[in-house]
């Protein structure tokens, strides 16, 4: 299983959010350059940033300080946040970006989403929040009427290869994963590179996943709150 540590950026600091909360927000780092470091140093080379305030507001506010993560350090990035349309997924990648999280874009301008999952299969991600069993997009404010089954399984006809699944009740709590519902959709969808998120409190948590066969686990709270330590983390990732 592959672990991948989180920043999510708000106002260029590493924050988290309790339960997707803007109104709950604790600051860890305020150097995201500094942040990434510390994992680089700690033998990842691959990391997960999310920008809060493009999520919200729909455009890359912290798109600067991602770069400099990219360009200063070399290592991969994938994330999300503010992306809209095609070409604003487009431009991430251009800009550096390994792959994109859409959430917002899939279920509200999904012309734009399947021209991308046709131009970059690979580099693509469907960011699938779940907020009381419903598909949540703009910044966890809004949810879908579509049942997950039925919208994961027209994404994958149209060429979806990975889903970055977070349980909003679960996020930035360190009350554990939703392990019900990452074995659920891995049973359900085994084609799909399944990466779980939100919950993850202990060295426990990622081996109970990873003995669940689930692809890859994205690591935030439980490390920024010293429930789990680098070495921990990299010892499980593969």
């Amino acid at each position: 299983m592959q672990v991948i540590p989180a920043i999510d950026l708000l106002n260029g600091q590493c924050v988290r959010l309790h339960k997707g909360s803007y109104e709950e927000v604790t600051v860890y780092n305020e150097s995201p350059l500094g942040q990434a470091q510390e994992f680089q140093k700690a033998g990842f080379q691959h990391i997960h940033i999310v920008d809060l305030n493009g999520a919200k507001e729909g455009y890359f506010v912290n798109l600067p300080h991602i770069k400099q993560v990219i360009n200063e350090l070399g290592i991969s990035v994938q994330t999300g946040g503010g992306i809209r349309t095609f070409k604003d997924a487009e431009y991430l990648l251009e800009q550096g970006i390994s792959k994109v999280i859409c959430s917002s874009m899939a279920v509200k301008n999904e012309g734009d989403w399947f021209q991308l999952l046709e131009s970059y299969p690979d580099q693509t991600i469907l960011g699938m929040d779940l907020k009381d069993g419903k598909i949540a997009y703009s910044g966890w404010l809004e949810t879908a009427s579509e049942s997950v089954d039925s919208f994961v399984s027209r994404m994958i006809d149209y060429g979806l290869r990975e889903i970055l699944c977070t349980d909003i009740s679960k996020d930035g709590t360190l009350s554990g994963p939703n392990h019900e519902l990452y074995i659920e959709l891995k049973s359900k969808f085994p084609e799909i590179k399944l990466i779980a998120s939100g919950g993850v409190s202990s060295l426990e948590d990622l081996k109970n996943l990873d003995s669940e066969n689930i692809d890859a686990v994205v690591v935030g709270k439980a490390y920024y709150e010293n429930r789990i330590t680098l070495d921990e983390m990299k010892k499980i990732s593969s």
